[in-house]
């Protein structure tokens, strides 16, 4: 890999930058590039139907601006504005969007396309950058200007003999690799042709149509451009950055603190080679910092089928905020802090969201909680235990994780793969549940006489049926009396936990009993019964059953 073919990218540098040291505090202004610039990026375009179902899906997200066509460039695209204008498929606070060369029949196919609209914004833009100038347009800086200032004046005299309500979007493509004093120079003269004010604002759009520097360097141009444009209250200024070094969301963000109003980019980062800046990543930045994003992404699974649909593209699982992997912990150590996590915000409530290793709750995006873990060889014993409260109501005592969480690593590494919930209820069911030999609970009655609980109760052994009697301070302490006729002898009762594994009135109730043989060796048993007696019982006879099976 020869590297010395490349040129270090010489950075624009403004010493007076003031953005490092604010913070964002509000949504910018949103608009959604989908159907223009991410549809011309896909291997198969939208036809009118997709994209008119993008098109809603945008609307139903809370966009109020969706650049919606190049309507000059194919016949699709002019069918499109005009089938959402006739249908009236669009709201009167939501604003359509048609991008133009600055070119004469490019300009006029343009106004065509969205007469009887009631308001539009027309986006014209042409390439400033030295670069473009010198290798495809072979023009120097007056051309360049000139092909600006004649599309200004046309769309001018356009916008007055139409009925239709225009705003301006003027964006110097290539913004980023174009000289500062240039750029500034051509956006004030297209300023002056349309006369903006502060009561109907023109939009400039400053594009990292490349991304060719660090994000820090963006900021630096935006806020020089910002502070030095001698209509900034005039102007809406906007950003539209891409991917191409993987940084667009930080040097978007970057853009708004150093004063940018708006943002255009797509779902997910859709867009020419690595993408636009993806919006709806930008917008879950906000809300875990607890800001409005003032986009509805509540029901984050119906956008990603419609996008799916629409696109054909498959968001990745690693995708942040929205990938199917991206709520799940695998390594035991975060497994057991988002268990702890959420059993602190049980018991302390706190004002805010607060579970380690997870910036938002799954929930707010349509997620579950069951979805979170998933267990396989490297998962610890507090994921387990988490899988098994929060899918099946079990909650498992603390000395017991080590227990069955090395029965799930044996099982996982057994089959080569992750278990999925169901696969670890039934290793619990089989090696506590449904372990029924050779200890077997037939009847029992408990009386009381004062202190002392009295148990009598039959058991089958594997010498057949038993009487039993024993006495003690409850019920639990005369069962495991009685036992001592067995081997539970050669063991002490240790602890004892149950719970109810739902609400109400018919609700079963679980049992966890730990043995210990007094050489430090334990083990649990448990039982489950709507009878919280015989459930107590049954963990009993569960343990030592599997005392007597290893």
């Amino acid at each position: 890999m020869n590297w010395m073919k490349y040129k270090k990218n010489l950075p624009f540098i403004y010493k007076e930058r003031t953005w490092p040291e604010k913070t964002i505090e509000k949504a910018p202004i949103w608009c959604s590039v989908d159907l223009r610039d991410g549809n011309q990026a896909l291997p198969v375009p939208m036809n009118v139907e997709k994209k008119l179902m993008m098109f809603k899906l945008l609307k139903k997200i809370g966009f109020k601006e969706i650049e919606v066509a190049f309507p000059s460039a194919s016949n699709t695209d002019f069918r499109f504005v005009r089938t959402i204008i006739e249908k009236g498929y669009f709201d009167e606070d939501t604003v359509i969007q048609v991008l133009t060369q600055c070119r004469e029949h490019l300009i006029r196919r343009t106004f065509e396309s969205i007469s009887g609209a009631k308001q539009a914004i027309v986006h014209f833009y042409n390439s400033t950058s030295e670069q473009q100038r010198r290798i495809v347009f072979k023009m120097d800086k007056p051309e360049i200007k000139k092909k600006a200032l004649d599309a200004a004046r046309l769309i001018k005299q356009l916008s007055e003999d139409c009925d239709t309500d225009i705003r301006i979007e003027y964006s110097p493509e290539s913004f980023t690799g174009t000289e500062m004093d240039f750029a500034l120079e051509i956006c004030e003269e297209v300023m002056n042709v349309w006369q903006p004010t502060p009561e109907k604002k023109a939009i400039i759009n400053l594009p990292a149509t490349v991304e060719m520097a660090t994000p820090n360097v963006y900021a630096d141009q935006i806020e020089w451009f910002s502070r030095n444009i001698s209509c900034r209250d005039s102007i809406i200024l906007s950003i539209h950055t891409h991917n191409d070094r993987g940084t667009g969301v930080a040097a978007t963000e970057l853009g708004i603190l150093a004063g940018a109003d708006r943002v255009e980019g797509t779902l997910f980062g859709n867009g020419e080679r690595t993408g636009n800046v993806d919006i709806i990543n930008l917008a879950m930045n906000l809300y875990s910092q607890g800001i409005d994003p003032e986009l509805n992404i509540s029901d984050m699974d119906r956008i990603i089928r419609t996008y799916e649909e629409c696109t054909g593209i498959r968001i990745y699982e690693r995708h942040p905020y929205v990938g199917q992997l991206v709520y799940t912990a695998f390594s035991g150590s975060h497994q057991d802090a988002i268990n702890k996590g959420f059993r602190y915000a049980e018991e302390y409530k706190p004002a805010y969201w607060d579970v380690p290793y997870l910036p938002i709750d799954p929930s707010d995006i349509g997620r579950k909680y069951e979805a979170i873990i998933r267990i396989n060889s490297q998962s610890g014993k507090g994921g387990v235990a988490f899988v098994m409260e929060h899918e099946f109501g079990y909650r498992l005592p603390k000395a017991m994780h080590p227990e069955f969480g090395s029965m799930i690593k044996q099982k996982s590494d057994a089959l080569g793969k992750e278990l999925s919930p169901d696969e670890i209820i039934e290793v619990f069911r089989e090696n506590y549940l449904e372990v029924k030999a050779p200890y077997a609970l037939l009847d029992y009655n408990v009386t009381s006489d004062g202190d002392t609980v009295k148990v009598n109760a039959v058991i089958q052994t594997d010498s057949g049926k038993m009487s039993i009697t024993g006495s003690g301070n409850g019920p639990i302490s005369a069962f495991f009396d009685a036992l001592k006729t067995t081997k539970a002898a050669i063991y002490k009762f240790e602890a004892y936990e149950e719970h109810a594994l739902s609400s109400g009135a018919d609700a079963e109730a679980v049992a966890y009993i730990q043995l210990e043989n007094g050489g430090g060796r334990s083990i649990f048993g448990v039982g489950q019964d709507r009878n919280t007696t015989t459930a107590s019982f049954k963990a009993i006879i569960c343990a030592l059953n599997r005392i007597a099976n290893q």
